[in-house]
């Protein structure tokens, strides 16, 4: 593949990843590595976005900071932790196919548990389901920086506000993806060319973090969900069988 053609999926991607993190509390963010991974392999495709990640998390934690809830975090914080841990110990098992199987599959999933989601009375914080939710996500996280599914089935049913919503969506992906960089560079994850790639692509992510804090004060987010589960669901279903 050509540089023309890696900057075709990776630039989206970086934009679109800042555009979340900016603004959407991670509506966007699963379709990122899915889409780099069509240019690159999986295992790179998640290599080369850790740095991006950090990077956004913290281009956009000036917006939100002090703002997140402290009681939820406390729970999703230790989730995580073991996510992380289990994705850690398991990673040299995985293959190539494996992990594009799986991030095509975590897309899609999401998609079509978003069908059968209704607008209920807010629930109130669930200890042991966020827990168990998060560590779920810590572990998609680490493999495929796919964390944010699980993580929303978590909030969303609580109906907190928006801006604390996002606010705490955000500082807990910026201390998870800070625990990541240990395993990943225990791993040799960080290798010249991963580096030289993130390198290259930082310089999108504070037009797209911006770009996220100006919608989101200004777009519908029914329809912000709506055009970012297309997205999600057409990046899985190639990942699926690309890989198949």
């Amino acid at each position: 593949m050509t540089l023309a053609d890696f900057l075709l999926f990776a630039l989206p991607a970086i934009f679109l990843t800042g555009l979340s993190k900016g603004g959407f509390g991670g509506a966007l963010g699963g379709i990122a590595v899915p889409l780099l991974a069509l240019a690159i392999s999986p295992k790179q495709a998640a290599a080369v976005m850790l740095p991006i990640l950090c990077l956004a998390d913290l281009v956009g934690l000036k917006a939100y900071f002090g703002k997140w809830d402290v009681a939820n975090l406390k729970v999703m914080l230790p989730g995580a932790l073991i996510g992380i841990s289990l994705g850690s110990l398991t990673f040299g098992l995985l293959d190539e196919r494996m992990i594009g199987l799986m991030m095509g599959g975590i897309a899609v999933g999401f998609v079509v548990l978003g069908l059968f989601t209704r607008n209920e009375k807010p629930r109130p914080l669930q200890r042991g389901r966020g827990t168990l939710l998060c560590s779920i996500a810590g572990f998609t996280s680490f493999v495929a920086h796919a964390g944010g599914p699980p993580v929303m089935m978590h909030l969303l049913p609580q109906q907190l506000d928006k801006l604390r919503y996002v606010a705490t969506i955000n500082l807990f992906f910026l201390l998870t993806n800070a625990v990541k960089l240990i395993p990943y560079a225990a791993l040799g994850q960080f290798n010249r060319e991963n580096m030289l790639l993130s390198l290259m692509l930082a310089p999108i992510v504070p037009f797209g973090v911006w770009a996220g804090l100006w919608l989101h004060k200004r777009i519908d987010h029914t329809w912000f969900y709506r055009i970012a589960r297309i997205g999600m669901l057409v990046a899985g279903v190639q990942l699926i069988v690309k890989h198949l």
